[in-house]
């Protein structure tokens, strides 16, 4: 099946005996031994149907036999870095998420060595991954929208031993496919794009080695990470119609960027599907689109803008149907320290904007009045 058949069939096949063609949702935390023949299921926190309906369609959308999915994006990470030791050095993209900064912290108080560097810039690499045990790649970077090339990443760490997990969460699926790109891990906080609708939380890791999977199911147990069934359903069904939100969405930004550089009151618009952008190249090699997350620097009072838009909501995440806008300093990125954030490029001034659906009109019009103050 080619990718958008997948996103309809993968994990939703007709329920024996009715025929429903969208599976139950299994919420039971306990499973009666008796009752299966052979015994399959035993407990929640490890085992659930509807959670393997949807391990199955989010394996088949990277062509990986493996996915282990979890109750958020944040607990995926953990799972992940659950694959270091004490002594053991892990190499990052200088300017994560926010929450990805405050989890790296955590690992070093277990004697995790974290150090951050420019992994879009090829030379930064040969120097930062000599040594690593792994590597940490966010691209698109989060907020300031870097393009890593993936393939000479993980060729590089691979030739040093060291295992590369790919935060795809700012592509998604429907744009980018780390694996085929050499990543061994590819992660997502299924949150934004692929459930879609800013109302249910979740995380995937997604591999093609049995051994890693068998470990990032065994973590998922006994740290009690496990997403619900109803959850698990709410993940599946925004699914469903990932390609075709991607569609509107990367249209609707394209259309924001280009605003925002003729725009007096922007400044170093970030967005890879601009040809003025440092990694528009990059990204048109390795990604099938270019996303539709917007950065740039305001030439006026970031928390006046915030308050000025009507139809951007002031709010957190990404990858939803509704649009939104958030400055990361005092947001996303609140909890890095201020010199970490500045070295790494996050100033006060910078905005991110996520594109939803909405008519790129009314968008546009929305941005507009805000920029010049006109509320």
């Amino acid at each position: 099946m080619r990718f958008d058949t997948k996103l309809v069939h993968s994990g939703q096949r007709p329920e024996p005996g009715t025929g429903d063609l969208v599976p139950p949702i299994h919420v039971a935390t306990t499973y009666d031994r008796f009752s299966q023949d052979p015994p399959r299921w035993f407990y929640g926190r490890g085992e659930n149907p509807t959670r393997e309906a949807l391990e199955e369609c989010l394996a088949s959308l990277e062509d990986a036999p493996f996915c282990t999915v979890f109750s958020s994006g944040q607990a995926a990470a953990a799972a992940a870095l659950s694959l270091l030791s004490p002594g053991d050095r892990l190499v990052s993209s200088d300017d994560v998420y926010g929450g990805t900064y405050s989890l790296f912290a955590e690992a070093e108080r277990y004697g995790i060595r974290v150090e951050y560097a420019d992994l879009a810039d090829p030379a930064e690499v040969r120097r930062a991954v000599a040594g690593a045990d792994l590597v940490w790649v966010e691209s698109p970077s989060n907020p300031l929208l870097k393009i890593t090339d993936l393939a000479g990443v993980a060729a590089q760490a691979h030739d040093c031993g060291a295992k590369v997990v790919v935060d795809n969460t700012f592509a998604g699926p429907a744009l980018q496919q780390p694996l085929d790109l050499g990543a061994d891990v590819s992660l997502h906080s299924t949150t934004k794009f692929v459930a879609g609708h800013a109302d249910v939380l979740g995380g995937a890791l997604i591999c093609r080695e049995e051994e890693l999977h068998h470990r990032f199911a065994a973590h998922r147990t006994v740290a009690g990470a496990a997403p619900g069934g109803l959850d698990c359903y709410l993940v599946h069904r925004g699914v469903k119609t990932l390609s075709l939100r991607v569609a509107r969405q990367v249209e609707n930004a394209r259309a924001l960027a280009e605003a925002l550089v003729a725009s007096p009151m922007a400044a170093d618009v970030r967005y890879p599907g601009l040809e003025s952008d440092p990694g528009h190249a990059l990204a048109a090699a390795q990604m099938s689109g270019p996303g539709s997350v917007i950065s740039f620097r305001y030439r006026g009072d970031p928390e006046k803008l915030l308050a000025s838009t009507r139809l951007f909501a002031c709010a957190v995440s990404l990858g939803g149907v509704r649009s939104l806008i958030e400055c990361p300093a005092l947001m996303t990125h609140r909890p890095v320290p201020r010199p970490v954030r500045l070295a790494a490029g996050i100033t006060d001034d910078l905005i991110r904007l996520s594109a939803g659906i909405e008519d790129a009109a009314d968008l546009l019009e929305d941005l507009h009045n805000a920029l010049e103050g006109r509320r």
